[in-house]
């Protein structure tokens, strides 16, 4: 199997566990509070990774003078396209309980979706260049955050009247281009030289970062309070365990 296409497969499937979440935020009439617990725990897990094997591989291969720029960089382009998104529609599309009767933008809700995924899967293609295979753990907290937030997002879909078909759809859509993405990220990217693969490797940290702030979290803490700084702190401790196995 080339490696190109093992990048794309490896994005599919980090990006399959969207479905699941689907699938769960639909069908499962989950409480407020477990679907907030989920969320807390997945971003723990993202947290981890991006401080244990995205920043620090991006330090690895090009020291402070690419990763603190790329890091940087992310934040801005994140924030300024969330600010985008927001503003047409896009603010609550993480949120499970009626905030997405308030700012419902269909459009804006896909482009939001796709402004979150895209940084996760580019760093899977770029973690396959090493030659030894993907980074399992990365791989494994994109699975596992990924759950939380299609759940807590198509159940807010659901309560506030979309269709099953829309639903299905954008999430279905958002594999799609998670696969793409990862593919993307080893061929186009991976010509680059090693500070700008770190400058890359750093950004997608600093977007990953800021779309916790911005969406996971507040869902989190909303129904589970105080104790939403615990969840969030196993679902740190596992994947930081999980990654020095």
């Amino acid at each position: 199997m080339s490696p190109s296409l093992e990048a794309a497969l490896w994005g599919w499937f980090a990006g399959s566990s969207l479905l699941l979440g689907t699938l769960a935020g639909w069908y499962l009439n989950l409480p407020a509070r477990i679907i907030s617990s989920v969320m807390a725990f997945g971003s723990g897990v993202l947290i981890s990774a991006v401080s244990f094997e995205l920043m620090d591989e991006a330090y690895h291969r090009g020291g402070f003078i690419s990763s603190a720029p790329g890091f940087l960089a992310g934040i801005l382009i994140y924030t300024l396209g969330a600010r985008f998104v927001n503003k047409r529609g896009a603010k609550f599309r993480k949120r499970s309980g009626d905030h997405q009767k308030k700012d419902g933008n269909a459009k804006a809700i896909a482009y939001g979706a796709l402004l979150d995924g895209i940084p996760e899967s580019i760093v899977i293609g770029l973690s396959l260049l090493s030659g030894k295979g993907p980074s399992l753990v990365t791989v494994l907290a994109i699975f596992i955050s990924n759950v939380p937030e299609a759940l807590s997002s198509s159940s807010g879909m659901k309560k506030a009247g979309r269709s099953k078909t829309y639903v299905f759809s954008v999430w279905g859509g958002i594999v799609a281009i998670s696969g793409i993405s990862s593919f993307l990220g080893y061929t186009i990217f991976g010509k680059l030289s090693i500070l700008w693969i770190s400058f890359i490797t750093a950004l997608a940290a600093g977007a990953i970062l800021s779309m916790i702030v911005d969406t996971m979290i507040p869902e989190a803490y909303e129904e589970e309070g105080d104790w939403a700084g615990i969840i969030t702190g196993l679902g740190f401790l596992v994947a930081f365990i999980t990654s020095k196995l």
